[in-house]
């Protein structure tokens, strides 16, 4: 039988310390997991995530500070996670910032800012642990966290999509690459997930979507637990899209009538 369980092993998820990468880590805290989770700005958010991957585990959760944006903390935080860990046997790029701009309005800085941290970091990430997977002879499991908007195209989301589109196809690629170490790489898709307040939008979108609600955390958690397991070791270079149907009948999702202008650009802790 395949084992499923993460007892002995070891994960590092970038932005996780809340959303999305707060479900992941979690998830494969009660899997057995040994983890380390990145996070940008606050400490709140990370050391409460922290706290309860370790009740949910009964093992340790180390926290890495960092802007992986920048290129020498991609190096650090990679070398880091095996000093506090030992070794990586799962990476989760989840770390990321949203745009919905226009092209017309589009700004240099936005612009790199979200090219540096959706799409440079995960393929350096990707890089230097498959560098040290290779080196220990470590089968291990990529997960990078992609979008429905990959496959759809969106008002206002010519960089955000485009930038997950390619991080997709790399990720095929380096599947690939990696294929002759026994190193998985796969994708994750999320549709529309609740990770802030609930509101009447949120209502309304979730009433659209074929499975009648929108997504929660804990579903891309399980879903990425499936993934980097046992159960799915002959599951390389694919995406798994857990979107609840929603892009199945073509719906618009513009990230502008649903979430809201204000929230539009709104950065978050690294996260999808």
């Amino acid at each position: 039988m395949a084992r499923s369980t993460g007892d002995g092993r070891t994960a590092l998820v970038t932005g996780g310390s809340r959303g999305i990468g707060r479900g992941i880590a979690l998830s494969l805290a009660h899997e057995g997991y040994t983890l380390a989770i990145t996070h940008y700005g606050d400490d709140g958010p990370a050391a409460s995530t922290a706290e309860e991957v370790r009740l949910a585990s009964g093992k340790d959760c180390f926290v890495l500070p960092g802007d992986l944006r920048v290129l020498g903390i991609v190096e650090a935080t990679v070398q880091a996670a095996i000093e506090v860990m030992g070794r990586i046997d799962v990476l989760v790029n989840n770390a990321g910032i949203s745009l919905f701009d226009p092209v017309d309005e589009l700004s240099v800085e936005r612009l790199d800012d979200t090219i540096f941290l959706n799409f440079r970091a995960p393929l350096l990430l990707m890089r230097n642990v498959s560098r040290h997977m290779i080196r220990l002879g470590i089968r291990g499991s990529i997960v990078n966290i992609t979008s429905s908007r990959a496959e759809r195209a969106y008002p206002r989301d010519a960089v955000y999509g485009g930038l997950k589109a390619g991080l997709k196809r790399a990720s095929e690629s380096a599947a690939m690459d990696l294929a002759p170490y026994g190193i998985r790489v796969n994708c994750l898709a999320p549709g529309a997930i609740l990770v802030r307040e609930r509101t009447p939008r949120h209502d309304k979108l979730g009433e659209a979507i074929p499975l009648g609600r929108m997504g929660l955390p804990d579903d891309i958690g399980r879903a990425a637990a499936w993934l980097v397991s046992d159960a799915a070791s002959y599951v390389t270079g694919t995406t798994l899209r857990v979107d609840g149907g929603l892009i199945v009948p073509g719906m618009p999702e513009d990230g502008v009538s649903y979430w809201g202008a204000h929230q539009s650009n709104k950065r978050r802790d690294q996260e999808p």
